[in-house]
């Protein structure tokens, strides 16, 4: 099942990290959210990714590219420039990066991912939230319904003091989850291919007509999540973030992390005359 990332919006609300790189790749714990958010999919299965760029496109193809390089060991040979990589990390992921335009709307930028999707049942988030979901619970979720989407409920964390008042007195103070104020989107949806019949072009924005024309034809549902969510839209939200991580208990990190290597052996990697990359497995 593929895996579809919208990863190219502006950031305007972080413009201190964006301005030189597309949201997705503003780091938490020194790498991007947005391989946080493809270890959270890999670690139930999910492993081919489609991602929608726009915005800096090149700086998320530049890392996919250089991905393998810069988390393995490396010997160089200056004579020939072969490059023969051993150890590190050697993820099992499959990386489509689709430019979609640096001005296409959300709706625009999911209808131009069709072709890669399959024809098939497919999952879709945002390239700058992260959440603790149990991601094979919302597919069965999904599958025991038969419509056409789902998609994740949550209780948005409050951005500011929440005030309960008798008069002019305040009885409670919190910034807790905000239980009170009902449900938002979270993302993390389940989609079957004919949603896209409900994007009309790459100005729709998906969380307008064709979502809403989802829920009017009853093709939407909600798959309610009252564990962790949390998107990354502020600078405020970064930090939050990093502080978590950096705090050893971050919610959103379900996976284990390991040496791949010990697994799969090393590989060997060079670029061909061509200036691409190919790969040779040795003993």
């Amino acid at each position: 099942m593929k895996v579809g990332i919208l990863a190219g919006g502006l950031g305007t609300r972080l413009a201190e990290e964006t301005e030189t790189k597309p949201k997705p790749m503003v780091e938490i714990g020194g790498r991007p959210i947005m391989w946080h958010i493809m270890n959270h999919y890999a670690h139930y299965g999910f492993n081919e990714f489609v991602i929608a760029l726009g915005y800096k496109a090149e700086v998320i193809k530049k890392y996919m590219v250089d991905y393998c390089d810069l988390n393995s060991n490396l010997t160089v040979n200056l004579k020939n420039g072969e490059v023969r990589k051993h150890g590190g990390e050697q993820t099992n992921w499959t990386v489509d990066l689709i430019d979609t335009g640096i001005d296409t709307n959300t709706g625009g930028r999911i209808k131009r991912l069709a072709p890669y999707m399959g024809n098939e049942t497919f999952m879709l988030t945002w390239g700058d939230g992260v959440s603790d979901i149990n991601l094979h619970e919302l597919l069965k979720f999904h599958r025991s319904h038969g419509k056409l989407a789902t998609l994740t409920a949550v209780r948005p964390p409050a951005r500011f003091g929440h005030l309960d008042l008798e008069g002019d007195q305040i009885v409670e103070f919190s910034e807790k989850v905000q239980t009170k104020e009902g449900w938002i989107n979270g993302a993390f949806f389940v989609l079957e291919p004919e949603v896209f019949d409900y994007i009309e072009g790459d100005d729709t924005q998906w969380e307008k007509a064709p979502l809403e024309g989802l829920a009017k034809d009853g093709q939407l549902m909600a798959y309610k999540h009252n564990s962790f969510w949390q998107c990354m839209d502020t600078l405020r939200d970064k930090r939050k973030l990093e502080n978590l991580w950096q705090s050893g208990n971050a919610p959103w990190k379900i996976w284990e992390e390991k040496d791949a290597s010990t697994i799969n052996g090393s590989q060997g990697l060079h670029r061909d005359g061509a200036g691409t990359y190919a790969t040779s497995r040795r003993a």
